[in-house]
């Protein structure tokens, strides 16, 4: 198994959150079972590069492209995922390096090439795409991102991203779970959201639509687009393959989460790097 695919630091925040693999039969055993770390390097080699999980070199990784899928779908289902991202979210917050005070907010488009929740975009022609739709703190760090069809404006996911924010714990006192002020671009100018984040206690710093540029808002709000870009290096996420839903949700749940482990202090190589040259903090 590549060393470079699955750290020690990562997996020792994994290996806790997985679920335990069925007893080996006493007759007839069958094969052994592919060590779960071996498999947890599979599905990052596929989340890196981009390929189709039957080009996995197996030799290489130590694991099929079909039993990481198989165990891709298997810990998603359990919801390890959201569980290691929250855990890595209060490990930030425990070392003061999370802002919740100032979040953004922003779509993304992508391609989607197979079915599932992909809907013909209008930003792309009408061909077939989802979207990303996401929420970071003031330093950039993902705190919560959804899934969508392309035709689904941004504006309409703005409650259930706040929603999908995790309890982070790390400080005396009750968790957090949304920001102060939230900042927005022009997509999310409408009045009824506003007074919806008012009730929920939270400012709207929202552009206007029809007011000449140079709100200001951009020195806040830049971060999100810059956190679209580390996602997007994770080679599999800048197009949609995956037909399941659930499962292209995993993976992007899985990408955050490694974004939150490069801020963290101890991290101090680019292991986890998606190739793309993302230098920790």
């Amino acid at each position: 198994m590549r060393a470079d695919l699955v750290p020690d630091d990562l997996w020792e925040r994994v290996a806790p959150l997985l679920p335990p693999g069925p007893e080996r039969r006493r007759r007839h055993p069958g094969r052994l079972r592919v060590p779960d770390r071996a498999a947890l390097a599979g599905i990052m080699y596929v989340l890196r590069t981009g390929v189709a999980w039957r080009d996995v070199p197996a030799e290489t990784v130590g694991c099929s492209g079909v039993t990481a899928w198989r165990r891709l779908r298997d810990w998603t289902e359990a919801g390890v995922w959201p569980r290691l991202h929250a855990a890595l979210l209060t490990e930030l917050r425990r070392a003061d390096l999370l802002d919740l005070d100032d979040c953004s907010v922003d779509g993304s488009h992508v391609r989607a090439l197979k079915g599932g929740s992909r809907r013909p975009s209008p930003v792309d022609r009408a061909r077939p795409g989802s979207k990303h739709h996401l929420i970071v703190d003031r330093h950039g760090t993902p705190l919560a991102v959804t899934l969508t069809g392309g035709n689904r404006h941004d504006v309409t996911q703005l409650l259930p991203l706040l929603d999908a924010v995790p309890s982070i714990r790390g400080r005396r006192g009750r968790p957090r779970r949304k920001p102060r002020r939230l900042y927005a671009d022009r997509g999310y100018d409408f009045d009824k959201y506003r007074r919806l984040l008012w009730k929920r206690g939270i400012k709207p710093l929202i552009a206007r639509r029809g007011v000449a540029h140079g709100s200001g808002l951009g020195k806040v709000r830049w971060v999100v687009e810059r956190t679209f870009a580390w996602l997007h290096q994770f080679k599999r996420l800048r197009t949609r393959y995956e037909r399941r839903t659930d499962i292209h949700q995993g993976l992007l749940d899985l990408a955050c989460s490694l974004i939150c482990l490069r801020r963290l202090p101890r991290t101090a190589n680019c292991s986890v790097s998606s190739g793309g040259g993302l230098q920790p903090h």
